[in-house]
């Protein structure tokens, strides 16, 4: 059973079971100033989550390309990439009569377990005795889940396993679910719930250094999760954690570790998915995979999750996005160098063919991917030979004297890893060592700071909707069919990130914006405002919406009906919303500041109000 083939009979699953099927939302969030990349299925779905009716109704489906770069660090195990595909279903909002739990209403812990086992052990046809579960044992703040433990209680009974081997219960660090983590984490707003969960048994021995007994959370490698129900009827407050108004059900299943089950492999990297492309890891390196499995797996997962970033339009540079995709490249690169690889070529276009059968704009944008990606290559080579002229020039030494291995101070290998881009490794390999530990406390010390501006950009919680925000989300709509109409409309945004304060806007672009044409970009976001133009959404057939001309961030892949929001005859636009009414309630816009991101794109930042 291949990636797509578990895909298709997730979807038939749940659309039998009333479900409607939503977009694939895009890697890189519209309007949304809390994270820099779609990192879970729930994530476009928050508003909807905390109470606003979503046109779809109550009972949704899809599968969600998502990218976690709290990950990075992880890859190379035989488990954890950065870029995963999501499997989704959830029910906004619990049914308010017992009629509604046979039509599209929704549901909650007694409609969920019973069908993501029947989707297990019927449709993927995996053996009930591989089967464990874990559910929340309670806290301080909210009271053990003993209903979703009953359930369970039942089910095995029913397939006569004896429960009491197959349940265990874990704290807020295991079966607790928020974006943002344990419930201490939680900014004030945000929605969260105790989960369960569903872990595949691969049967392999104990290994008694993570522990005297095994158990589905240990990290010995036998368990590996695969599902998770996550039962988000809480939100945080100042006072603690108070019910939602609705009860909801927001599940995910990465579709690589479902594969990894079906096809009972322990390692995902020797799936169907992503052999072919470690084959072409080991056919351009010489090398085999067996005695290179971390590196080779960086080398995959990153390539991976930089072709997707690629086609969602990020471009390699030293900020947000860009910064990360940056990161993911060389580290990808300085892996490959290590296994002697000299050409990347092959392995790209092993990836895009792997991937095009669910995503077929990999395909599309193939000669787009590779460029990218090989004149970052390139980029980064410049960057070494830059790294060694500071080096000489600190150190006084030439070229010729840099024999053998050099000593140098933390602080300086702390500027070729945060100026030039080298990683630690990266930095020995040239033949330059110094003190780890004073090294390790630099960087602490700079992810402390980029934690406290995390925290300071997280505070307005998952999903912004202060006035002032909605108001920038209109906004923007206005801002980038103005740029289209100065600067041509070949013109498409490439990111933004709207709160309270300001609107920043990026879009593709190979040179500097000049004054003239930002003053008549302002001028006629102004006019618009001025119009008192009206605002509305309508829910379109994907097609029909691209005919009408609806520009934006989107990725239709698993998508029928989309979401478009007109500005009277001005403006139509791919987005989830929320926006005013009438542009007069913007006021005034003003751009204060445009800027480039490295080659082909630039970035806007604009007040409104």
């Amino acid at each position: 059973m291949s990636a797509s083939e578990i895909v298709q009979k997730y979807i038939s699953f749940f659309e039998k079971r009333g479900h409607k099927q939503i977009a694939n939302s895009s890697l890189v969030p519209q309007n949304d100033p809390t994270t820099l990349f779609t990192s879970s299925g729930m994530q476009p779905l928050v508003t909807y989550l905390l109470g606003e009716k979503h046109p779809s109704g109550k009972r949704l489906v899809n599968v969600q390309n998502c990218f976690r770069a709290q990950d990075i660090d992880e890859v190379g195990d035989n488990r954890h990439t950065t870029f995963f595909r999501m499997l989704g279903n959830w029910s906004l909002g619990d049914p308010a009569s017992p009629d509604e739990r046979t039509s599209r209403g929704g549901y909650f812990k007694n409609e969920q377990i019973p069908w993501f086992w029947e989707f297990l052990t019927k449709e993927l046809s995996l053996p009930a005795e591989k089967l464990y579960v874990t559910v929340f044992e309670g806290n301080k703040d909210v009271e053990k889940d003993s209903e979703s433990e009953e359930i369970w209680k039942n089910i095995f009974e029913k397939e006569g396993l004896d429960p009491s081997e197959r349940i265990y219960k874990y704290g807020v660090d295991k079966n607790w679910w928020s974006r943002a983590g344990v419930p201490e984490n939680m900014p004030v707003g945000e929605p969260g719930g105790p989960d369960t969960e569903v872990f595949y048994d691969f049967g392999t021995p104990h290994d008694k250094k993570f522990g005297e007994h095994c158990h589905p959370n240990c990290d010995c490698g036998r368990f590996m999760e695969i599902g998770n129900s996550v039962f988000m009827e809480f939100k945080k407050t100042s006072d603690g954690f108070l019910p939602l108004a609705q009860k909801n059900v927001d599940f995910g299943g990465g579709l690589e570790r479902l594969l990894a089950a079906v096809e009972n492999k322990q390692d995902i990297f020797e799936t169907s998915l992503f052999s072919p492309i470690i084959t072409a890891i080991e056919k351009e390196t010489k090398t085999r995979y067996v005695g290179h499995e971390k590196l080779m797996r960086v080398v995959a997962d990153h390539l991976i999750a930089a072709a997707f970033m690629v086609s969602n339009n990020v471009i390699p540079s030293n900020k947000d996005q860009g910064y990360i995709l940056r990161r993911l490249i060389r580290r990808g690169l300085d892996s490959f160098y290590s296994l002697s690889g000299e050409k990347l070529g092959k392995v790209i276009e092993q990836i895009v063919f792997q991937y095009s059968e669910t995503d077929f704009v990999l395909k599309d944008q193939f000669e787009t991917i590779k460029n990218t990606i090989l004149e970052e290559e390139q980029k980064y080579s410049t960057a070494l030979s830059s790294a060694k002229k500071f080096i000489t020039k600190t150190y006084k030494k030439t070229g010729d004297d840099l024999k053998g291995v050099t000593e140098i101070t933390a602080d300086d290998a702390f500027v070729l890893y945060s100026t030039h881009g080298l990683s630690p490794t990266q930095i020995k390999s040239l033949g330059f060592v110094f003190d780890d530990q004073q090294f390790a406390e630099k960087m602490e010390e700079h992810q402390g700071l980029s934690r406290k501006g995390a925290e300071k950009k997280f505070a307005g919680g998952l999903a912004d909707t202060s006035e002032k925000t909605i108001m920038g989300h209109t906004a923007t709509h206005l801002l980038h069919q103005a740029i289209r109409d100065i600067l041509g409309d070949k013109i498409h945004q490439t990111g933004s990130n709207i709160t309270s304060e300001r609107i920043r806007f990026d879009f593709n672009y190979d040179k500097k914006v000049t004054e003239e044409e930002l003053k008549k970009i302002e001028a006629i976001v102004n006019e618009k405002i001025k119009d008192n133009l009206p605002v509305h959404f309508e829910m379109l057939p994907l097609q029909k919406a691209k005919e009408l001309g609806a520009i934006g961030l989107f990725d239709d892949k698993y998508s029928e009906d989309v979401k478009v929001y007109f500005i009277g005859e001005y403006s139509k636009e791919f987005c989830g919303g929320p926006h005013v009414d009438f542009t007069g309630r913007l006021k005034r816009f003003k751009i204060i500041k445009e800027e480039g991101l490295g080659s082909k794109n630039r970035r806007v930042y604009s007040v409104v109000g």
